[in-house]
């Protein structure tokens, strides 16, 4: 296939890459972007394939490729089965390590097939300098919030002492090591340069994410989804592939842009994210006498949800833990046939990774149309008869508009506390993966639901038809 050929297919990836994200912005045509975009994908790798001549290398060829794609899809489908929705975040963490590491292992490839008499080489040496040590960061990164999402002992990890001292002086070494890498492309410095930038930023990964809270997870993910696609750019320069660089781009720049929305919506900047000092939990305490919550029992519920007419439901990663996504859309569907009119109130942040409620409500066929932001919701807020808030903590906490004391003040929130009555469903008293304690839980307009938020949906549910 001649090289001009091979472009043109790739443009035409790149083509159905754009359309694909642009579907995936609205949820009733999400699983098509997602088709057009795999659609892409399988053009460009049968594409690169036949330009580099990899399956006319005879057996070796295509037995390599066959055991890869074999492997692949074995792996990805048994994963994808056996996932719970709970987990999810913790899988996009991993696969974004891994996009980050395999953009890592082209670069290395890269460097040990080196021709020293090639044109430019210094350039590509930079490129895959670059890819490394972005690359690196990305994968050891993403295994940090993994662990800390999956609840296991890394979770404990949450100090490393003089970070900024140590963040400083490994990212000079791994830069110095890039440089090294650069200005003597091949022979023994070469080697030297990529082994300490690889063992500097794979250091680095582990430095940056182990101070970062839980509760700023979503925005982590979201970065570290921007270094694998930043990676997979540089990596696309390294090997001079048309499609990687513009693929590597889209996810780049897409990630880049999630991010900063994700910061706007914890009224925080990277650089207080990375390199601030974690502030420690609980905020300010009140000089007051301590105040219990009220609860109330599902039938009582009931019978203040029957007569409501505006209702506003904010999901939680409580919600995902319960998995009562279904069981919130019959709760939906009978409110509705009621005479209620109902939506939801989604902040950018609620859960554990960008998005994880709007997915979560998706699966269980919620309209797109009543997912509204916190920016919608909230000048309506006091005329709402009832805010159902279902294991949501830190998006619904009144602290980051009255404590400045608190951890989380300035932080845009969904104002649930406004409205006329809340419902607040719970299993217990718990403070949510920041620790914070939420005051909403003792307000006068506040009444806890305490039990599981899929079976207390579920009774709710059940008294519409009684």
């Amino acid at each position: 296939m001649s090289e001009t050929i091979a472009n043109i297919i790739y443009m035409a990836s790149a083509v159905l890459f754009i359309r694909g994200i642009k579907l995936m912005g609205r949820a009733d045509t999400a699983r098509k972007g997602n088709l057009l975009s795999s659609v892409g994908m399988l053009v460009a790798v049968v594409t690169i394939l036949a330009e580099k001549q990899v399956v006319e290398t005879g057996v070796v060829g295509y037995s390599t490729v066959a055991v890869a794609v074999v492997l692949g899809t074995l792996i990805g489908a048994v994963w994808a089965r056996r996932v719970k929705m709970t987990e999810m975040p913790q899988l996009v963490a991993l696969l974004n390590g891994f996009g980050g590491l395999s953009s890592m292992l082209v670069a290395l490839a890269q460097f040990l097939i080196a021709n020293p008499y090639e044109e430019n080489l210094w350039f590509i040496a930079l490129s895959c300098g670059l890819t490394i040590a972005i690359g690196a960061v990305a994968f050891t990164g993403s295994v940090i919030a993994w662990g800390k999402l999956a609840g296991n002992f890394i979770k404990d990890l949450n100090r490393v002492p003089a970070k900024n001292a140590v963040n400083t002086a490994v990212t000079i070494v791994g830069l110095a090591g890039v440089a090294l890498y650069t200005a003597y492309p091949t022979g023994t410095w070469s080697v030297v340069g990529v082994a300490t930038a690889s063992v500097a930023f794979l250091v680095l990964g582990f430095t940056l994410v182990i101070p970062v809270g839980g509760g700023d997870m979503p925005v982590v993910i979201s970065l570290l989804n921007a270094f694998s696609g930043l990676a997979a750019a540089f990596a696309g320069f390294a090997i001079r592939n048309v499609v990687l660089v513009v693929s590597g781009c889209l996810v780049g720049a897409s990630g880049l842009i999630l991010t900063v929305i994700m910061c706007k919506a914890m009224n925080k900047t990277m650089a207080k994210l990375l390199f601030a000092t974690p502030a420690k939990k609980g905020g300010a305490k009140s000089s007051g006498p301590a105040r219990e919550p009220r609860s109330l029992s599902v039938e009582d519920a009931y019978t203040i949800l029957e007569a409501a007419h505006s209702i506003v439901i904010i999901p939680g990663y409580g919600m995902a833990v319960a998995q009562a996504q279904h069981a919130v859309k019959e709760l939906c569907d009978k409110l509705e046939a009621n005479g209620a009119e109902v939506c939801f109130a989604i902040h950018p942040v609620a859960g554990r990774m960008p998005g994880h409620m709007n997915v979560l409500l998706a699966e269980a066929n919620v309209p797109y149309e009543q997912l509204k932001t916190a920016d919608e919701v909230n000048p309506q807020m006091s005329t709402v008869d009832v805010a159902i808030v279902i294991g949501a903590n830190d998006v619904v906490n009144p602290a980051a508009i009255e404590d400045q004391s608190s951890p989380i003040y300035g932080m845009p929130i969904v104002n649930a506390f406004e409205a006329r009555t809340v419902f607040v469903l719970k299993r217990g008293r718990g403070t949510g993966f920041s620790g914070l304690e939420n005051p909403l839980f003792t307000n006068d307009n506040t009444v806890m639901v305490y039990g599981d938020a899929k079976s207390t949906v579920q009774q709710l549910a059940a008294e519409f038809e009684s």
